[in-house]
């Protein structure tokens, strides 16, 4: 698998907005998904974006007096490549110590676990 670099937290959530748009975005429709959730100027904003084009995130095209924001990578692709990193990183590759971490830990809930229980034997069979 190819290594992907690691977003830092505010360019992922840039991402997260482009990737459920899942179209051409502007800037100001970047701008109106953060209204309320994060303080950012439109100058800001800007600078994650032409961030994400160097890293080769996304691709930016003119059109008429606006750029407008296309993702080349894919959403899918990125998840997977950032929890196998967090799993080898954290927990030396072992979904038990994950696992177990989350549920000593309180963060993991009786339903969870059965809707993970649900996913495995779900793929389990389909394997």
């Amino acid at each position: 698998m190819e290594q992907i670099k690691r977003l830092p937290d505010a360019e992922l959530e840039i991402m997260k907005i482009i990737w459920e748009a899942n179209e051409e975005v502007t800037s100001a429709y970047i701008m109106k998904q953060l209204k309320g959730v994060k303080t950012w100027g439109n100058t800001t904003v800007l600078n994650f974006l032409a961030r994400l084009v160097e890293r080769g995130f996304i691709q930016s095209e003119r059109v008429g007096k606006s750029n407008v924001y296309t993702a080349i990578m894919d959403e899918k692709c990125y998840l997977q490549n950032e929890s196998k990193s967090f799993l080898e990183r954290l927990h030396g590759n072992s979904v038990k110590s994950l696992i177990a971490a989350l549920y000593n830990g309180h963060t993991i809930t009786e339903q969870d676990l059965k809707e993970l229980k649900d996913f495995i034997d779900e793929n389990t069979r389909e394997g």
